[in-house]
């Protein structure tokens, strides 16, 4: 639990969402966080079956629009994230999950997914 005034802490759990918006297909856009070091490592998806998941088994679950597919981060790789704390946006549209990263958070073995500079 954060000790940070300007955090509002609302417990949602796996049946009571309703203050969460999800788009058109279902999802919604997800950013995973070191949670110590506060490192961006990867945006994703979540549909509501992959966020309960998260919720009840504490590693970070998504949806895969290019697959169209469940999927646990981790399952292939052994790179799973661990949530430690989830936030929503004041919209209620997107989520921030603050994880403990296994190894690399990117499919090409990197990190983050944030690997590359625009100048």
């Amino acid at each position: 639990m954060s000790s940070n005034p300007d955090i509002e802490t609302i417990q949602i759990t796996k049946d009571n969402l309703e203050k969460l918006k999800f788009n058109s297909e279902g999802l919604i856009p997800v950013i995973a966080q070191d949670y110590k070091t506060g490192e961006v490592l990867m945006m994703a998806w979540m549909n509501l079956h992959s966020l309960r998941d998260t919720l009840k088994n504490g590693k970070a679950s998504y949806w895969s629009r290019s697959r169209q597919a469940y999927w646990v981060k981790g399952e292939s790789s052994g790179h799973f994230q661990y949530v430690k704390e989830i936030f929503y946006d004041c919209d209620g549209d997107t989520l921030l999950m603050k994880v403990d990263q296994v190894g690399a958070a990117c499919h090409t073995n990197k990190r983050s997914c944030f690997y590359r500079k625009i100048q």
